[in-house]
């Protein structure tokens, strides 16, 4: 006769109170993944990039906050916590004061996600779609050894660019525009 054991499932809360290590983690459906090592330097880059062009746009205008690897809580019972690569958050979803010492209880506006040399096509698709069915209005899903990005809206299925192309981010940021390229370009 075989049993079956149960798997106890981890909250956000005991995951937010997890000590630091050498590994990134999420939680997904209350089950702790570990994610790849830190990142490589292109991928670093990128994060870099994005954060910098992001704010480069939204700060003087108020329009809200830019964040690189932050939990946002996206679903309960079981929990998950997603941290995209980098995330912009508009300032009327952003609480009076400080930020919450936990995760966000929902998705960013907009998600972005730097997709790693093993983590295949179907699975950055996959990741997209997570984060447009937690609430995100915009995902871009970038690609450093292509040079190239794909945007996903809700609704509106997923837009493949080349270098060349140019990101918009409506409709959360009306007037934002960045050439693709510009998020891989050393010392642009």
């Amino acid at each position: 006769m075989t049993t079956a054991t149960a798997t106890r499932l981890m909250t956000a809360a005991e995951f937010a109170m997890m000590p630091e290590d050498d590994m990134r983690h999420e939680l997904v459906n209350g089950e702790l993944i570990e994610l790849s090592p830190p990142p490589t330097p292109p991928h670093g880059r990128t994060q870099a990039k994005i954060s910098g062009v992001l704010e480069r746009f939204t700060e003087p205008r108020g329009l809200g906050e830019v964040f690189v690897n932050t939990g946002f809580l996206i679903s309960r019972n079981p929990d998950t916590v997603r941290a995209p690569d980098a995330a912009f958050v508009a300032a009327d979803r952003l609480p009076d004061g400080d930020l919450p010492r936990a995760y966000f209880p929902f998705a960013p506006d907009i998600a972005v996600e730097v997709v790693s040399p093993s983590e295949t096509g179907p699975e950055a698709h996959e990741r997209a779609l997570m984060w447009l069915e937690a609430g995100s209005a915009l995902v871009w899903m970038l690609f450093p050894d292509s040079r190239s990005a794909t945007v996903y809206r809700p609704g509106g299925g997923a837009v493949s660019l080349g270098e060349d192309g140019v990101l918009d981010a409506a409709p959360v940021l009306d007037g934002f525009s960045v050439k693709v390229s510009e998020f891989f370009d050393m010392f642009g």
